[in-house]
């Protein structure tokens, strides 16, 4: 999908308002101008960040009431993916967004993108392992193995929590191995932006 089609998704059937879909736009030249010294995104996606990258985190939205007083936390945020894109669609201040990284060089660009977009989220600096993880949305990409997943889910998660997990080619066998002997109910939902992709939902059951 292009950048156009992109933007025409988001607008029409994500709900980003026309003010977020700037703010993308400045978070994307951010962050190739960034990935330039940096790697913040492989080199090959530097042609596809609206597709590959925003898009594929804005599908997200579809999962969380934003309306909600809760919070999200997006393990392993990286370059931003999906807590950035999620900060800049939530507009309910008592709804909050943090995002874990350990990666100082990623940090800063973080920190620096948050100077120049008005964008709210809390950023930990640092492991996600020296915290408590008390949001009822947790959230990953490209960050661990669906195994750990989970056992941080079960081992530094508050409960009750819903994860939200975006998928590769894991089979389904493969997904459903790892679930085996956890206490989480799930769903599989296919990616919008890549028809081998999964995002897995999974709520803790008390």
């Amino acid at each position: 999908m292009n950048e156009l089609n992109v933007k025409h998704c988001l607008s029409d059937k994500l709900n980003f308002t026309p003010n977020d879909i700037k703010k993308l736009q400045i978070f994307k030249k951010e962050l190739l101008s960034f990935n330039l010294n940096y790697n913040l995104i492989s080199k090959n996606s530097e042609k596809d960040v609206w597709n590959r990258h925003i898009l594929d985190s804005a599908q997200l939205t579809n999962f969380i009431n934003f309306k909600s007083n809760s919070s999200l936390s997006d393990l392993g945020t990286g370059g931003g993916f999906p807590g950035i894109v999620l900060a800049i669609f939530n507009k309910n201040p008592k709804f909050h967004v943090k995002l874990f990284e350990k990666s100082k060089v990623k940090c800063k660009f973080l920190n620096s993108l948050k100077k120049k977009i008005s964008i709210n989220f809390t950023l930990y600096e640092n492991d996600y392992q020296y915290h408590i993880i008390d949001s009822e949305y947790i959230v990953c990409r490209a960050f661990k193995k669906l195994p750990k997943i989970l056992e941080i889910s079960r081992e530094k998660a508050v409960k009750p929590h819903k994860l939200i997990i975006l998928k590769g080619k894991d089979t389904q066998e493969k997904i459903k191995s790892a679930f085996k002997g956890h206490n989480h109910k799930y769903r599989l939902i296919n990616s919008i932006t890549n028809k081998e992709s999964k995002i897995v939902i999974a709520e803790t059951v008390k």
